[in-house]
């Protein structure tokens, strides 16, 4: 009887789905935390990877991708509506000196895209600047983990490993996209699971200081003077 799995194109169309599939509920909770004050991202990042984001998609149609633009399409759409809430709701500054720089590299690769015809140079300039912005994030991750969302990098970084996969042949210039956001996910996920390590001998320290206190108040009663509010005093000399 014929599978699923008997066809390799099939197999191949399946993992593209399941990666944008897997990249649209990864947005969703980054979104929904978002919206509620929890999750601040960063606007610089999230700016210069709507942009670069969308470059690199454009040359992967360019380039022929298949089953792995699911991937891509859904991940530019879910970046630029995380970008269009941090301008209220996130964090940092945007537009400055630097990301201003990031944007003319991205146009000087579109320049020479243009000329050459040749969307590698795009590509290859969009995710060398997008590492940088990535960077921020990451230390971002690790410094405040508390301010992202962890499922959301936990399964962009799953859906990222299916659009690998999805290509189905060693492409260097269609698996270059989906394996910077591989090494980018993951090496989010580790600053926030990092980061919360290394926060938690503090927060136990600090409920600890909040308890101590507490227990300290309490006495037992043949300690305390009769007609005493609670206040412990010394028992008298002799």
């Amino acid at each position: 009887m014929f599978t699923f799995f008997d066809d390799p194109a099939l197999v191949l169309i399946g993992l593209g789905i399941l990666s944008g599939v897997l990249s649209t509920f990864a947005y969703l909770p980054y979104i929904r935390d978002t919206t509620a004050g929890r999750t601040q991202p960063q606007r610089a990042s999230w700016l210069i990877w709507s942009v670069l984001g969308s470059i690199a998609f454009l040359s992967q149609v360019y380039e022929g991708a298949g089953s792995s633009l699911w991937f891509a399409g859904v991940q530019v759409s879910g970046t630029v509506a995380v970008f269009l809430l941090s301008i209220r709701l996130g964090v940092g500054g945007f537009l400055k000196r630097a990301d201003c720089a990031v944007l003319a590299a991205a146009a000087f690769g579109l320049i020479l895209w243009y000329f050459t015809e040749d969307a590698v140079y795009a590509l290859a300039i969009t995710i060398t600047i997008s590492l940088l912005g990535g960077g921020v994030t990451v230390a971002k991750a690790y410094l405040a983990p508390e301010s992202e969302t962890l499922a959301t990098w936990f399964l962009s970084f799953v859906a990222s490993a299916c659009a690998m996969a999805s290509v189905g042949a060693v492409e260097p210039v269609l698996l270059a996209y989906p394996a910077y956001l591989f090494a980018l996910n993951g090496a989010i996920v580790a600053a926030i699971l990092l980061g919360r390590a290394r926060l938690m001998p503090s927060r136990r320290a600090r409920l600890r200081s909040l308890l101590l206190p507490a227990r300290h108040r309490s006495f037992p009663q043949e300690s305390r003077p009769r007609g005493s509010t609670g206040r412990w005093l010394p028992p008298a000399a002799g």
